[in-house]
């Protein structure tokens, strides 16, 4: 009965998790935000096209551009690895991830586009923006983001996850 109990009320926290994609705390802003692209990143061409396509997009619709945090592509690429290394596309550990970024970059908001296998960033920003939630965050009141954009060695799939905040 309790395992019962405890499987379904894991099954609506995981469905809500990833039907959301996003988390909101009122944890304190860092003291500054200057350091927070002070992370080393290296981003791929893919990854700044995406970016491009993003912020281009939102100028279209008349809102701000997003500025990129390394520490936020960062944590992207780490779930990429994870991703990649467990053979699935989901927005496992989403909440840990986003805590940990409402920690270190002091987010409010933090939202997650992840996408699987489509070759080009075109493709699939185009995929993000015909599913609604994550059109959402696409379209969503943030003001930071972080992307990574890594193959699967095993197949040569490509695994997209974006990250979106408002600090």
């Amino acid at each position: 009965m309790k395992l019962n109990l405890l499987r379904t009320l894991l099954l609506f926290l995981a469905v809500n998790t990833m039907y959301s994609c996003s988390s909101d705390s009122s944890a304190n802003p860092a003291s500054s935000t200057s350091s927070l692209t002070a992370t080393n990143y290296s981003y791929n061409s893919s990854e700044i096209q995406t970016m491009d396509l993003i912020n281009n997009y939102r100028v279209s619709i008349g809102l701000n551009t997003l500025q990129k945090i390394n520490y936020i592509s960062l944590k992207s690429e780490q779930h990429d690895n994870y991703m990649i290394t467990n053979n699935v596309v989901n927005h496992d550990d989403f909440v840990a991830r986003s805590q940990d970024i409402m920690n270190v970059v002091g987010a409010k908001t933090v939202g997650e586009n992840v996408a699987y296998n489509y070759n080009t960033a075109q493709a699939a920003f185009d995929a993000w923006l015909a599913s609604p939630g994550h059109k959402a965050n696409i379209e969503g009141d943030f003001n930071h983001f972080g992307i990574a954009i890594r193959i699967n060695p095993a197949n040569g799939a490509k695994y997209y996850t974006n990250i979106f905040v408002k600090i």
